[in-house]
């Protein structure tokens, strides 16, 4: 499944009066008169008198195997929900475009999709899914940690390194993380386990969104419709790479670096320019108008509709081609090269278009890069340049209110003009 919910710090409690436990969780029996109802980890589980009662918990994620195996079972089960092959879907070449170009070079900082309803933005980007690569992360960790780069470790892990212990790590596929409307900040942020803290004196962190998102991919659907609250805790982490929670006077920080893919309809409201400017690409997603091509969307999505292994098992050589072709591009992107005179005009077209800021000229290079690496190249041309701009500097340009061109279509024009 594309969207990862994740479980908190006390996923499960339960009360049980069978003596078929499984060993692994901690049992702690409870005897005695006892009425009303009790709170274990904020869920409220009546009591009745005269009755021997059990209930055990799951804490601190970062810590448990048995969390971490439950996680590991939800993972699987989610999985198994059949997701839309990328490969089928119909047109939309610029919106796909930009999602590859970003799973290439995470450092591009992710895509923006504006466009009509019903024109399969949620659904391409939830099919990405199946196309992410592996990375390694420590074993157990929370905050999916890379062995090797400090900057994206959480801080246990930081700990462990210090000391010269060696970390178990594993191979896994990159994280796409699923931000709803409705979050509340703690789910977001994280919260910290007050009680545990006053009681035990450690800072016991149940981590949120922004923890399973690290190194892995934020998608927030109708991002144009998120509550402000959450929008400044989003601009906060882009910003800096880091979630802070502050709470009680404890602080604990944790890296927070990902890739931010969002998705809505212009008629339902403007994005706050603050968090436009945070998203390296602009897509923009238009309603299929060739009856033909409507005709073929329409039977494919019934054939999915009607049998999801057999559509997704008639496209799996054309997905493990572009797997093939997504992971040959992130190992080639090192070695692709740009003419200094190529920058030189990229900076130029940015500059006589009053882009504020040095973000469109760092996204405008880093595209072009990965678009020839995707080609197969080691040299980024001018056609690669003239492929990805418009995307790169559409959402950067002022608004003018008077003005009935698109601003797409500005970006191609200067470019036309200065690369002349």
């Amino acid at each position: 499944m594309a969207g990862i919910l994740g479980a908190s710090s006390t996923a499960a409690i339960f009360a049980s009066h069978s003596s078929s436990i499984t060993p692994s969780f901690s049992l702690h029996p409870s005897r005695g008169l006892s009425s009303g109802r009790k709170f274990y980890g904020g869920v409220a589980v009546p009591l009745k008198k005269g009755r021997s009662h059990f209930h055990f918990s799951i804490s601190n994620v970062a810590t448990s195997p048995a969390q971490q195996e439950v996680q590991k079972l939800a993972s699987s089960k989610e999985n198994q929900r059949p997701v839309y092959p990328f490969a089928a879907i119909v047109g939309q070449d610029e919106m796909k475009l930009c999602l590859l170009l970003n799973v290439i070079d995470p450092k591009i900082g992710g895509v923006m999709i504006m466009g009509d309803r019903g024109t399969g933005k949620s659904t391409t980007v939830r099919s990405l899914v199946d196309l992410l690569p592996e990375i390694k992360v420590v074993f157990g960790d929370p905050f999916n940690s890379d062995p090797e780069d400090a900057e994206v470790q959480g801080p246990e892990v930081r700990g462990k390194v210090m000391k010269g212990e060696k970390l178990p790590v594993v191979a896994t596929k990159i994280n796409m993380v699923d931000l709803p409307l409705g979050a509340t900040e703690d789910r977001v942020c994280g919260t910290i386990d007050i009680e545990k803290a006053l009681t035990e004196g450690v800072k016991a962190f149940e981590p949120g969104l922004l923890a399973k998102a690290n190194r892995g991919i934020l998608y927030v659907d109708e991002v144009n419709l998120l509550d402000d609250h959450l929008v400044d805790v989003l601009l906060d982490s882009a910003a800096s790479g880091w979630n802070t929670v502050e709470r009680e006077g404890i602080s604990i920080s944790h890296p927070a670096r990902f890739i931010l893919i969002g998705s809505g309809n212009p008629e339902e409201g403007e994005l706050r320019p603050q968090l436009l400017d945070r998203f390296g690409m602009h897509a923009q997603v238009g309603t299929v108008k060739d009856a033909e091509l409507r005709v073929k969307i329409v039977e494919e999505r019934a054939r999915f509709d009607k049998n999801p292994q057999e559509f997704r098992k008639s496209y799996m050589a054309e997905q493990e081609k572009l797997q093939q072709q997504i992971d040959s591009a992130r190992s080639g992107l090192s070695s692709v090269t740009i003419d200094h005179d190529l920058r030189v005009k990229i900076s130029k077209v940015c500059a006589e278009l009053n882009v504020d800021g040095l973000r469109g000229d760092i996204v405008s290079n880093r595209a072009a890069r990965a678009l020839a690496a995707l080609k197969g190249r080691d040299k980024v041309t001018t056609e690669d340049i003239a492929t990805v701009i418009p995307n790169c500097l559409r959402h950067r340009l002022r608004k003018d209110p008077l003005e009935s061109i698109d601003s797409g279509l500005l970006v191609i024009e200067k470019f036309y003009e200065v690369f002349a």
